[in-house]
Parts: structure tokens; C-alpha cells; sequence
């Protein structure tokens, strides 16, 4: 499933494929499933039993970073701007989809480039996609201007890690699927949130209303623990479990939340470490403050090479992740 998940279309702003998937694999196991005009999946699945005085919100983004058309030019080739940030070093020669169509992001070849420009760092302006088209009239016939671009990358497994885009965020997704398919003793909700990559966008609006006891955002996270970084730049650790965050720029932990899930983890002998880092934000910055403010904390899986074509992840950390949810909803249960 986690395959289906991350190789679908699913660009911040066109949501719409990624939501039909999970719908189709949830629908049978929920109380309730609403969709709103944002794109925001929200599901109720009712407590084991029929009653429950515990309220319980988790929250995963169904979007991708992605580009969009800007322009196409006389000689066919589609000019873009990216959704969501990325550097763009991670553009070149990576193949996209727009729509049905195939194309590849291109950039001067370097026998064309004088010493100077090899000496600049890749500036957008300078790549384009290439369709193949001969013309400016020959693209149109299958791209317009405002057309939403995909990396082509496709699910792999290998030496006990997951190599796949849109780990971020269909990692969380796939672990509120699995939540939905178990019966728990509390009332379980799940937001399933369309433009976090454009400024959590979506939760805000799906954040309203449901006034949980706790809210927990599944994420994927950045990790650095790549060959000479600074002890200190390693914001996570591949294979050290999930990462449980105390600040970033939109919101911080509680800590009660926080505690439960120490407490959990602890109790189940599950590995986990602390996100190493306060930059970036997530759904957790609009849950915390609806409705009055909300007790939330996230918890992420480590992804190397976030927001590019290529993340990885360790397939252990992504299960004791899934283990650590499910753990805190258990003992949750028992305190009804």
C-alpha cells in the first residue's frame, strides 16, 4: 500500500488521486468520512464498544512538493516554478509527469558552459522540462500553462530501507490507514490534510470543530546523518526510531502529550529520539491553536533527502513509529 501511496499523483493543490486511494481502503472500517473544498479528508471512526470519554485527532498530509507550468516557450520546452521548498540542485535531469505525459528537466549540457558558469550555483531560471515537443503549438497540445508537474520516481526496497518520493508525507497516511483498519477504546479522527507544503493550509480548516483531548501529526522528517556532518546538523538518525519534536516554527509540544508518549514507548520498548532541530513546521501549528488550542505533539519518521525525487527511510523506524501510535492509543483505551 505504501507503494500505491507514494507513487500516485498527489502535487500540493491536486490531492485528489492520493485521497481516492485511501478512501477506497478505509471506507469500510470508519463511522463517518467527509471531504471538504479545501481537499481535506476527515474521518471518525467511533469507539470499540459505541462510548468513549476520550477524544483522540491524528493528522498526515496527502500532498507532495512538486512544480507547476509557468511559461512555455516558442521552442516546446515548458518552463516551471517549484510547490513546496526545494533546492534546486535536486531538479536536474530527474524525469516528471505532467498529467499522462512524460517529460525530463534539463539544463545546458557542460561541454556548452563556459568556466565561469560552472563555477555558479543552478539558478531555476536556467532549467526547463523537455516533452519532446518540436514547437510551442506541439506542447499545447498536451500541456497548458498552470498544469502540475510530478517527480517520476518509482517504490523501492533494498539493505532494509524504503526508497520512494512523497515520503513525506504518505508515511503518516499509511499509518492512519492501519490505525482505521483496528478497533480502539477511544473515539478515534483522522485528518487526512490537503496543502501543508504550501503553508499547512489545509488543517487549518480541518482542524476545526473537533476539539480532541490530544492531537498527534504524523510526519517525515529531515535526517542528516550523512558522511562529515557536524554532530550537531544531524536533526535525526536513520535506524534510532521515530522522532518525537518539542519546537518548530509554528508550534510546540505539550508536555503531558509528550510524556504519554515517552511513557509508551518506554513501557513497549520501543526506540525513538528527539528531532535535533526548530526549523520547518508542520499540520501540529494549525491543530495547536483551533478551537481554543489543542494538547499536540508530532512524531516523524527520519526520511534522508527530503523534499527531492528521492527519499529514504529505514523500513524499522517507519514500524516502531506505527508501534509507537499504537502503543499511546492502547493505553489511552485502558483509561477510559
Amino acid at each position: 500500500m505504501l507503494k500505491v501511496l507514494t507513487e500516485a499523483f498527489g502535487v500540493s493543490g491536486y490531492e485528489a488521486v492520493v485521497r481516492d486511494i485511501i478512501y477506497k481502503e478505509i471506507k469500510d472500517f470508519c463511522t463517518e468520512i467527509k471531504v471538504d473544498s479545501m481537499g481535506n479528508m476527515s474521518v471518525f471512526k467511533k469507539a470499540k464498544g459505541g462510548s468513549s470519554n476520550k477524544k483522540v485527532l491524528l493528522a498526515a498530509h496527502t500532498d507532495e512538493v512538486g512544480l507547476i507550468v509557468t511559461d512555455i516557450t516558442e521552442d516546446g520546452y515548458l518552463k516551471f516554478a517549484p510547490i513546496g521548498g526545494m533546492d534546486p540542485k535536486v531538479f536536474i535531469s530527474q524525469r516528471v509527469t505532467i498529467g499522462d505525459i512524460k517529460g525530463v528537466i534539463a539544463l545546458k549540457a557542460i561541454h556548452l558552459t563556459t568556466a565561469e558558469e560552472r563555477k555558479k550555483p543552478v539558478d531555476i531560471n536556467q532549467l526547463y522540462i523537455d516533452i519532446g515537443a518540436k514547437d510551442r503549438a506541439d506542447a499545447e497540445k498536451y500541456v497548458s500553462k498552470g498544469d502540475y508537474c510530478a517527480f517520476d520516481s518509482k517504490y523501492e526496497e533494498f539493505g532494509g530501507i524504503i526508497k520512494a518520493k512523497a515520503l513525506d508525507d504518505r508515511v503518516g497516511c499509511m499509518i492512519m490507514i492501519d490505525m482505521l483498519k483496528r478497533d480502539w477504546n477511544v473515539d478515534l479522527y483522522c485528518n487526512f490534510t490537503a496543502q501543508e507544503e504550501m503553508g499547512i493550509r489545509g488543517a487549518m480548516v480541518a482542524s476545526r470543530g473537533i476539539k480532541p483531548d490530544y492531537a498527534i501529526v504524523l510526519e517525515g522528517t529531515t535526517c542528516n546523518d550523512l558522511p562529515k556532518t557536524n554532530e550537531t546538523m544531524k536533526v535525526t538518525r536513520r535506524g534510532q526510531g521515530p522522532a518525537l519534536s518539542v519546537l518548530d516554527l509554528a508550534s510546540k509540544a505539550n508536555p503531558e502529550l509528550m510524556d504519554m508518549l515517552m511513557a509508551a514507548a518506554k513501557k513497549y520498548d520501543i526506540p525513538y529520539q528527539f528531532r535535533a532541530s526548530t526549523v520547518g513546521m508542520n499540520d501540529a501549528g494549525a491543530i495547536c491553536i483551533a478551537d481554543g488550542g489543542v494538547k499536540a505533539a508530532s512524531v516523524s519518521v527520519p526520511c534522508r533527502y527530503i523534499h527531492s525525487p528521492v527519499n529514504v527511510m529505514s523500513k524499522k523506524d517507519f514500524e516502531d513509529c506505527e508501534r509507537l501510535i499504537e502503543a499511546f492509543l492502547k493505553e489511552l483505551g485502558e483509561d477510559n
